[in-house]
Order: C-alpha cells, then structure tokens, then sequence
C-alpha cells in the first residue's frame, strides 16, 4: 500500500521516538546494574531524589503475578500487549491521527519494550546482582535465569514527602510518597498515559463513531465559501 508523505514523517518520528527512549532507557539500566550493588542507593537531589537499584519480577512499581509460572504468563501479557500497540499506532498513522496522539502512543510502545528487554533477556545475559556485587555482562558462566524470567532493573526513587500517619489511622505507621521505584520505561508509559487522560478531547475530536477521522465534505466547504463571499 502507498503511504503518503504525512504518513511516511508520522512513522519515522514514531520510530525515532521509540528508539531514543530504548537507547536512554537500556543503557541506564545497563549502567546501575553492571556498576551498582543491589540496593545500593546514591543520593541526587539530597533526600529528596536519589539512584536506588532494585530488581523486580513484575509489571511497573515493583507489581507481580506469583511464581515461575506466574512470570511467563506476565511475559506473555507484555509481548501480546506490545504487538497491539504497535498494529494500533500504524492504524492511527494511517488515520491520520493527531501528532500528540501519535507521540504519546509510541511512548507507551517503548516503555512497554524496554521492560520487555529485561524480562526475556537480562536473565540470559547478566549475572545474579547482589547486595555485595554488581554483576557483569555476558559472564562466563551464563546467566542468572533462562529466557522469559529476566528481573526488571528499576533505579528511581523521589519520596519527596515523608511523615506519619495519625495514631488512629496504621497506629501512626511512617508515610512516604512517592514510595516505588520504577525506571525510565515506567516514567515514559505513565507519563503519556497522562498526557492522553489530559489531551483526550483534543486528541480523540477528529475520529467519529466508527473509528474513522472525520472529513469535511469539500461542498459544505464550498457552499460555505459562496456564502461568505456573498
């Protein structure tokens, strides 16, 4: 199919973005965990922002399915969701979508691929990180898990406010926010995900009821010209 000139920019800054935000995302993560101890934690911004390597089995903010199996499954769940947001964002690129849209969906698209890079290779490709250690890269050995059960390497940590709760409410248990820690594929999926939820009418204005964009009809158009010039 002959794509137009509009849809051939549209792709290429699609896949520019995705491209520089798995280029960011894996060589920090490949830093922290080829330098960096597990939990080991370098402050930033005083106590208000720091580098804090942690490893998860699961999806973004340290949240997991339980057991090998559970891990597989969540992969699985990963990979099919990358592949519809890849065929949705060619739909929309076709479309014509709006270039905000566009922008905060290939955004999406890389976050979800850099998780995905750690979860089915960095088992295969890293050593086991410990409190003591960093691990090394393509290790003699082999790695620390098999193909699918990779641990996803977060490093950012902001608890910005920190305080307790009233004594009637946890019995006054400590209070931190933001408490997770995630990585730059977790900022770049939450961040677009805002940016949709913000920009929704804007963005959505220019599809009608079956999906498709709405085009004007060139006689209305041209009706509405002879009236002005009228």
């Amino acid at each position: 199919m002959h794509r137009s000139k509009e849809e051939q920019i549209a792709a290429r800054r699609s896949i520019l973005i995705v491209l520089l935000i798995l280029l960011a995302d894996q060589t920090l993560k490949i830093l922290v965990k080829t330098n960096m101890p597990l939990y080991q934690q370098i402050p930033l911004l005083g106590q208000w922002a720091s580098l804090h390597f942690v490893e998860n089995n699961g999806m973004a903010f340290g949240l997991s399915f339980p057991g090998g199996f559970g891990k597989i499954l969540l992969s699985t769940i990963r990979i099919g969701a990358v592949v519809g947001i890849g065929l949705y964002l060619r739909h929309l690129i076709r479309l014509r979508a709006p270039k905000g849209l566009l922008i905060t969906l290939s955004m999406v698209l890389a976050g979800a691929l850099g998780n995905i890079i750690d979860s089915v290779f960095y088992g295969l490709i890293f050593s086991e990180s410990t409190p003591y250690t960093a691990a090394v890269l393509f290790p003699e050995g082999g790695g620390y898990a098999s193909l699918l059960h990779g641990k996803v390497v977060d490093m950012f940590y902001f608890p910005i406010i920190k305080g307790n709760y009233p004594e009637w409410l946890r019995n006054g248990a400590p209070f931190i926010f933001f408490r997770p820690v995630f990585n730059l594929a977790d900022a770049s999926i939450s961040s677009a995900v805002i940016l949709i939820l913000i920009n929704q009418k804007r963005y959505f204005k220019h599809f009608d009821k079956t999906g498709k964009t709405q085009q004007k009809d060139p006689g209305n158009i041209e009706s509405a010209a002879t009236e002005s010039a009228e």
